[in-house]
C-alpha cells in the first residue's frame, strides 16, 4: 500500500524484513545491558551470588529450619512449622525516618572467632550471688541458671545445711535447683532468651547461630555485614548479675554504622514453659509423676493506655493469665498470639512484664525499672508482641508439649552513628510473697501477680483464690509470731476455724438430735396413720404434716447437721491450693523436723508433699495416684472418719425404710474409704488439717451430745418452728396442690371429639 504525505510526496513502502532485523538488534543489546547491570549488582557477575552470601543457620539452632530471605516492609519473618508458622509482625513504617537505600542481602558474623565456651557470671556461693548463669554461644542465650541456695529436694537442702554447719560445704552444682531448657523446637534445642534475629528495614538477619564473640564475661558482640563484607551494624548483648538479687539485666544494643537511617526490630526467644515437678524429686528423674495439677501458666502485667493512666504508674495483672492447656488450644486452632489479644490491642494496653511459672518458680522479662535513672514501667520498645509455639519435652517421663515464646520489639529508627536500645530485666526466682511484694523493682511492677493460688482447668472456679490468699497470710502469721512451726500452724488453724464455727456446729447438731428423738417418739403415731389411710396417700401426707405441726417437728432439721461440713469445704479446697502452691511451705518439715533427726527420715519432711512414712523402692501407677510410699496420715484420717461414723453419727431416722438405711451405710463407708484414697498423694499438710479437724469434731460432738442428753424434746417448741419448719410446710403444700391438680385433670369429663 502506497500513501502520500501532506506535501504530496510519496511515503516509502513499509519494509517488514528491515523492521524485524532492527527489533532483533535492540533485543540483543537490551539483554547484554541487563546481564552487565545484574553482574555489577551481585559483586561478581554471577546470578547465584546472592544465594551464596545468604546467612546460613547453624545446626543446633531452631532458626536453621528457615533460611534468611530478602523481605519487603510487609513480609513477616517466620519460623516454619508444618501446619502454620509462628510469625513475627511486619515492621511498622516510620513517619520521620528518611527512605532507606535499597539493601542487598546481609548476614551476621562474629568479630574474630566465635566463642565456643562462654564464661559464666554470678556464683553458687550464697554470700556472693543468688545464682550462677551459664551461656550458650548460639544466640548468646542462657543455657542454665543454677541457684545458690535453692534445692531440688528437701534432702538436698538438709544435706547442704549439715555440710555447711560442719564446714565441709563444697562449691558443686549437684542438688541445686536450676532453670534449663527442657525441650526442643522443630528438633533443635533452644537456650533461654536466645537472640533469634534482627530485622533491618524489613530484612531478617538471623542471630541464632554461632555468630557471637564474647568480649568480656556476660558481653557478646555480633556484626551485620552486607554482601560485599562491609560492616553495617553492630549488635551487643550484655548480661549483668546484681549481688543478692534474683534479677538479671540484659542490655541489648543495635548500633547503626551505615550512612543511612535504619528501622530496626529486635526478635528473641522469651520465657519457656518451666518444667512440671513433683515435690521431692528432680523433674525428669522419676517415672513421670510430676505435678498432680498442671501448674504451668503464662502471666502478664500491663498498663492502661496513656489516656486512662497518663502517669503509667499502675501495673495491672487481672485478665492476663493463660494456662498451659489454654495456650496449647490456641496454637492448635491457629492462633499463636499470646500478647496482646484482640481486646488488649483495642484498649491499647502497654506491656510491663511477661513471665512463665510452674508450681513454685517464675522466669519473667520485665521493664528495666531502676529509679531514679529509669522509672518507666513499660517494657516497650523491647517487647511489643509475644507469640508461642509448641515443641517437645526432653525430660524422661514427661511426654507433654513444651511452649516456647517469641518476643518481638516495636520498630525503632536508628540514625547513622546511633544505637537502638532493647533493654529488659529478667526475674529468675521463687514465687515468694515477701520477695515479690516488698523488693524493687518487683513491688513497683506489681509482679506479685505472678503468684496465683488457683487450681488449673475445671477446678479453677471452685478454688476460692481470695480465701487462699487470706489463709496463706494467716498461716504465715501463726508461723512467724505464734507457734514457729508450719505443722503446728496448721493445727492452730484447725482450732481457730473450729472455734469460729462452734456456735453453728452446736446449733445444727442439737437440731439434728432433736429431730431424731422426736421422730422416734412419734413413730407409733406415724405407723397408725399409715395403717388407717393406707389407700389414700394424700390423706397420709396431710395427717403427717398435721402431726409434725402439733409436735413441733421439722424433718428438715436433720439437714442442718451437714452445714458445718459444707462450710469447711471451701477452706479445705483453698488450703489445698495454699499447700500446693505456696513457696513458703515448700520443703518445710512438720514439728520442727523431729522425724528427720532419725537418719533423715522423710516422714513429714515436706508439708507440700505426701508424708512418705515408709518409702518404697519401687513405684506403681494406680491411675488415681502413683504409689511410691506408704503414707500414714491418710490412713489415720480414714481411721478417724470410721470412729466418727461409728460412735458420733446419729442413729438412722425411725421412718427410714430398710433400703434407705442400707444406702446410708454405704455412703458412710464410701466416706471412710474414698476420702483417704483420693487424698493419699495429696500434700501431707492438707491431710493433717482434715484429720485434726475431724478429731476436734469428735470431741466437739461428744460435748454437744452430753448437753443434748439433758434436754427435754417431748414438749413442742413455742412459735412457728423457724424458717426451716415454714419451708418444709410450704414445700409439702406445693406437692399436695400439684397432686390435686393432676387428679382433677384425670377425673375431668372428656369432651367429645367433635366439640374440641
Amino acid at each position: 500500500m502506497k500513501t502520500t504525505d501532506p506535501a504530496g510526496r510519496k511515503a516509502p513502502a513499509f519494509n517488514v524484513r528491515r523492521f524485524v532485523a532492527t527489533l532483533a538488534v535492540f533485543a540483543v543489546a537490551a539483554g547484554i545491558v541487563a546481564v552487565i547491570v545484574s553482574g555489577a549488582g551481585s559483586g561478581n557477575g554471577d546470578s547465584s551470588a546472592t544465594a551464596a552470601t545468604a546467612p546460613q543457620a547453624t545446626a543446633g539452632s531452631p532458626a536453621s529450619a528457615t533460611q534468611a530471605t530478602t523481605s519487603t516492609a510487609t513480609a513477616p519473618a517466620s519460623i516454619t512449622e508444618p501446619n502454620a508458622p509462628m510469625t513475627a509482625p511486619a515492621p511498622a513504617p516510620s513517619a520521620t525516618a528518611a527512605k532507606p537505600a535499597p539493601m542487598d542481602r546481609w548476614s551476621a558474623r562474629a568479630p574474630g572467632s566465635p566463642t565456643a565456651q562462654p564464661t559464666p557470671i554470678g556464683s553458687v556461693d550464697p554470700a556472693k550471688a543468688r545464682f550462677l548463669v551459664e551461656f550458650d554461644p548460639r544466640g548468646a542465650g542462657i543455657s542454665r541458671i543454677t541457684f545458690s541456695d535453692l534445692w531440688w529436694t528437701g534432702a538436698d537442702s538438709r544435706a547442704a545445711a549439715r555440710a555447711r554447719a560442719a564446714g565441709t560445704a563444697e562449691d558443686v552444682l549437684a542438688g541445686r535447683y536450676a532453670f534449663v531448657a527442657h525441650g526442643t523446637l522443630q528438633g533443635f534445642s533452644v537456650s533461654l532468651l536466645a537472640a533469634r534475629e534482627v530485622e533491618v528495614d524489613g530484612q531478617a538477619v538471623s542471630l541464632a547461630g554461632n555468630v557471637w564473640a564474647e568480649t568480656a564475661p556476660g558481653t557478646f558482640v555480633s556484626e551485620l555485614a552486607d554482601s560485599t563484607g562491609a560492616l553495617q551494624m553492630r549488635v551487643t548483648r550484655t548480661w549483668r548479675v546484681d549481688a543478692g538479687s534474683y534479677d538479671l539485666r540484659c542490655e541489648q544494643r543495635v548500633e547503626n554504622l551505615s550512612a543511612s537511617p535504619r528501622t530496626v526490630r529486635w526478635i528473641q526467644f522469651g520465657p519457656t514453659d518451666l518444667p512440671r515437678e513433683a515435690p521431692g524429686t528432680q523433674p525428669g528423674t522419676g517415672t513421670g509423676g510430676g505435678d498432680l495439677v498442671d501448674a504451668r501458666r503464662f502471666h502478664a502485667g500491663y498498663l492502661m493506655s496513656k489516656e486512662r493512666d497518663p502517669g503509667q504508674a499502675t501495673v495491672i495483672v487481672h485478665g492476663a493469665t493463660l494456662d498451659h492447656a489454654t495456650v496449647i488450644g490456641q496454637i492448635d486452632g491457629g492462633n499463636y498470639r499470646v500478647w496482646p489479644d484482640q481486646r488488649q490491642q483495642q484498649e491499647r494496653y502497654n506491656l510491663s512484664w511477661f513471665g512463665a511459672t510452674n508450681r513454685y518458680f517464675a522466669f519473667a522479662v520485665h521493664a528495666p525499672y531502676a529509679p531514679p535513672g529509669s522509672t518507666s514501667r513499660a517494657v516497650a520498645p523491647a517487647i511489643g508482641v509475644v507469640q508461642a509455639q509448641a515443641g517437645e519435652s526432653t525430660f524422661r517421663g514427661a511426654p507433654d508439649r513444651v511452649l516456647f515464646t517469641d518476643l518481638t520489639s516495636d520498630a525503632v529508627t536508628a540514625a547513622p552513628g546511633t544505637a537502638a536500645a532493647f533493654d529488659v530485666g529478667v526475674f529468675a526466682g521463687p514465687l515468694e510473697r515477701s520477695l515479690l511484694a516488698s523488693t524493687e523493682p518487683y513491688a513497683a511492677l506489681n509482679m506479685q501477680g505472678l503468684i496465683l493460688y488457683l487450681m488449673s482447668g475445671c477446678c479453677s472456679w471452685c478454688t476460692f483464690a481470695w480465701l487462699a490468699d487470706l489463709l496463706v497470710w494467716f498461716l504465715a502469721f501463726l508461723h512467724d509470731y505464734v507457734v514457729f512451726d508450719w505443722g503446728l500452724a496448721i493445727i492452730a488453724l484447725v482450732i481457730v476455724v473450729r472455734g469460729l464455727l462452734h456456735p453453728l456446729t452446736r446449733r445444727s447438731q442439737i437440731s439434728m438430735m432433736r429431730v431424731t428423738k422426736q421422730m422416734a417418739a412419734v413413730k407409733p403415731e406415724l405407723e397408725a396413720i399409715q395403717k388407717r389411710h393406707k389407700d389414700d396417700p394424700k390423706k397420709v401426707q396431710e395427717e403427717t404434716i398435721r402431726l409434725y405441726r402439733e409436735k413441733g417437728i421439722n424433718p428438715l432439721g436433720c439437714a442442718g447437721g451437714m452445714v458445718p461440713t459444707f462450710l469447711q469445704m471451701p477452706i479445705w479446697i483453698a488450703l489445698y491450693a495454699v499447700l500446693y502452691y505456696a513457696f513458703e511451705l515448700r520443703q518445710q518439715p512438720a514439728f520442727f523436723g523431729v522425724f528427720q533427726r532419725f537418719g533423715d527420715w522423710p516422714f513429714l519432711a515436706d508439708l507440700s508433699a505426701q508424708d512418705r512414712f515408709i518409702p518404697l523402692p519401687f513405684s506403681v501407677n494406680l491411675y488415681v495416684f502413683e504409689l511410691s510410699s506408704v503414707n500414714l496420715v491418710p490412713l489415720l484420717m480414714g481411721l478417724v472418719f470410721w470412729v466418727q461414723q461409728k460412735y458420733m453419727s446419729p442413729p438412722p431416722s425411725p421412718n427410714m425404710t430398710p433400703e434407705q438405711e442400707q444406702q446410708q451405710k454405704i455412703m458412710k463407708w464410701m466416706m471412710v474409704i474414698m476420702f483417704p484414697l483420693m487424698l493419699y498423694s495429696a500434700p501431707s499438710g492438707l491431710t493433717l488439717y482434715i484429720a485434726t479437724s475431724t478429731l476436734v469434731g469428735i470431741y466437739e460432738s461428744k460435748r454437744v451430745r452430753a448437753e443434748v442428753e439433758k434436754m427435754d424434746f417431748t414438749k413442742p417448741r413455742p412459735g412457728k418452728g423457724g424458717w426451716l419448719q415454714g419451708a418444709y410446710e410450704k414445700a409439702m403444700k406445693r406437692v399436695q396442690e400439684t397432686q390435686r391438680a393432676a387428679e382433677a385433670r384425670r377425673n375431668a369429663p372428656k369432651r367429645p371429639f367433635r366439640d374440641r
